[in-house]
């Protein structure tokens, strides 16, 4: 065996995980399970959004050190699921360096959708929570220009800008440009939720739920590089939002409303998480997990919520029942759960009091920035704990079955 190109191979794996989307802890018990297989004294694996470093020892004692630096992220759910799959297939065989380099490259010259399907998806998302938050059809004509007009630029924008901030302050002023251009015209009547389905598709409270859910279970680097990265992004959109107010004057709000029919509700997340399913490029049986997964976690959400009044509570639920979900799900198509996991919470996150906090911050309304910013905390601890619940009732479950949920080093 060639174990330095061995470790190189098992870094490049990892890496593309990495910019493809996987979480931290389940990017390191991968990388821990390929180190294994190949019958190394000892392996260490770090692993943070910005870097992956393995050192291992070899059979023979020979001490192997490599490090890889992480420059940018695009999340391609179909790459991890093949990516999960090689790994899985690399400890059950261990193949040296060439068929392990031919199996790679496998996975990384897979065709890519088609391109229509990112207009699509964009429209889907876009459009789809904007009705979702109350919009009528003219708001969601609005919605869905806006939402092509950010994968025709963000996809041209995307290869020349890696700062999340400045990618988002032009795609947000471009946005609110439009939409407030278009309220002049006549076109549209709310662009507060007109662009606060927008904002899904820019940034989600899904960083920051996962750096919380980091912090709790003591990953306390990557856990505060995620939650600053989503407040990093989240200050591109409040920046471009602010000065095409300025510019158009369009400091105006009638306030957030979801739609009030319940089963537009759960119409609308579930075409625009289907949506946001092709936005991350997963294929095929996957998407249609995913608009299932987000059909029954509003569903749930607004039992909990009619039976008992309280965000916190309902949004806890929810995101045990989505987490168990997508455990069950990962388990029966032998994909990654975060494939299941984050198209189908999308109906939980905190989009709107994201929008509302900013907004505050640009009419200087401290009372209601502050107001929505706990709002927002509020749920994404929510969203964290009902992880953590089921993670730890899922290591439980495996525990009892006699088979390996996590390993690390010490396994």
């Amino acid at each position: 065996m060639d174990y330095n190109r061995i470790v190189q191979l098992i870094l490049d794996v990892g890496e593309e995980l990495l910019k493809s989307g996987a979480e931290n802890f389940r990017l390191e018990d991968s990388l821990y399970r390929m180190c294994k297989s190949y019958g190394f004294k000892r392996y260490d694996v770090y692993a943070i959004p910005s870097n992956l470093q393995i050192t291992v020892e070899t059979p023979e004692g020979e001490i192997i050190t490599q490090i890889r630096q992480i420059e940018s992220t695009d999340i391609d759910f179909d790459r991890l699921d093949y990516l999960n799959n090689l790994s899985r297939y690399v400890c059950a065989n261990h193949p040296d360096e060439k068929k392990f380099r031919e199996k790679y490259e496998e996975v990384m010259n897979r065709k890519e959708p088609h391109p229509a399907i990112k207009y699509l998806a964009g429209v889907m998302g876009g459009a789809g929570f904007a009705v979702f938050f109350g919009c009528n059809l003219a708001d969601a004509v609005v919605a869905a220009v806006v939402s092509l007009m950010i994968v025709i630029v963000g996809g041209w924008l995307g290869k020349r800008e890696n700062n999340v901030l400045i990618y988002n302050l032009i795609l947000a002023f471009l946005s609110e440009m439009i939409i407030l251009s278009a309220i002049r015209l006549g076109i549209g009547n709310h662009p507060d939720r007109v662009m606060i389905g927008i904002v899904m598709l820019l940034i989600s409270g899904l960083g920051v739920t996962n750096g919380i859910r980091e912090v709790l279970q003591r990953d306390f680097i990557s856990g505060a590089l995620n939650i600053m990265n989503s407040m990093l992004g989240a200050s591109g959109i409040a920046f471009g939002i602010a000065l095409a107010i300025m510019i158009l004057d369009g400091a105006a709000s009638d306030g957030f409303i979801l739609n009030h029919n319940i089963p537009i509700q759960l119409i609308s997340c579930t075409i625009a998480c289907i949506g946001f399913a092709m936005w991350f490029k997963i294929r095929g049986r996957q998407v249609v997990y995913s608009g299932i997964g987000a059909f029954f976690t509003w569903g749930i959400y607004i039992v909990v919520f009619d039976l008992r009044p309280s965000n916190f509570l309902a949004t806890l639920v929810a995101s045990v029942f989505v987490a168990f979900y997508a455990f069950i799900m990962s388990r029966v198509n032998k994909a990654p759960s975060t494939i299941f996991l984050t198209a189908s919470v999308f109906p939980l996150i905190p989009g709107p009091n994201l929008y509302y906090m900013m907004y505050g911050c640009v009419t200087k309304d401290i009372n209601l920035a502050f107001s929505e910013m706990m709002v927002l905390f509020s749920t994404c601890l929510a969203i964290a704990f009902g992880f953590i619940i089921v993670d730890v009732a899922s290591r439980s479950i495996m525990y009892m079955l006699k088979a390996d949920y996590r390993i690390s080093k010490s396994s």
